[in-house]
């Protein structure tokens, strides 16, 4: 049995549940869609959503497909959130409306489309134990798998150098520097 599989699914109160022939979860947010695959059935009772599967040849999609439910139900009623920090020195981000200007060192500023459903923010973050930490990003949105995507994207416009630790990572992402080459070697 699935142990992620056979835990029900809190409903906070204003999220909206209908089954068909997908699992359709509306709340003060937004609205998401959880496909259903055969072999799986959604059951409803005392303010919990429990996952039922038929038999055992349906067990890898048991734990997945809950997993997916509960992430659609916390995204309508709370949302996500993820954190980036640029790191550099003259690196920096702006948003304007639903475009984000990034100065990342290149000859030009990159302008990245916010798609709907996903909100950016610009931090200054001071005293922070990163040396030059230009400002944080902070991505929310409703959706977790388009917000995860998001993030990639913003990441790699300037993914974190390994010999000066420049670029835009995650928040709380560990990386190791390496070392450098160093000067002429006598060995002729």
């Amino acid at each position: 049995m699935s142990r992620i599989g056979k835990k029900p699914i809190p409903l906070p109160s204003g999220v909206k549940i209908q089954i068909g022939e997908q699992l359709e979860v509306t709340g003060p947010k937004g609205k998401l869609t959880v496909p259903i695959p055969e072999g799986i059935s959604f059951e409803q009772a005392d303010g919990k959503l429990e996952v039922k599967r038929s038999s055992d040849d349906h067990a890898a999609l048991h734990g997945l497909t809950r997993a997916l439910a509960a992430n659609a139900v916390q995204g309508v009623s709370t949302g996500f959130t993820k954190e980036l920090d640029i790191v550099g020195i003259g690196y920096r981000a702006d948003v304007k409306g639903r475009v984000a200007t990034f100065t990342l060192g290149y000859s030009h500023p990159i302008e990245f489309l916010l798609p709907d459903g996903v909100d950016m923010r610009v931090d200054k973050v001071a005293g922070s134990p990163i040396a030059n930490l230009q400002g944080r990003l902070v991505l929310s949105g409703y959706d977790r798998q388009m917000l995860g995507q998001v993030a990639a994207n913003i990441r790699a416009l300037r993914k974190p150098d390994p010999y000066k630790n420049k670029g835009i990572r995650y928040t709380g992402e560990a990386l190791r520097k390496k070392v450098g080459k160093t000067g002429a070697s006598g060995g002729k």
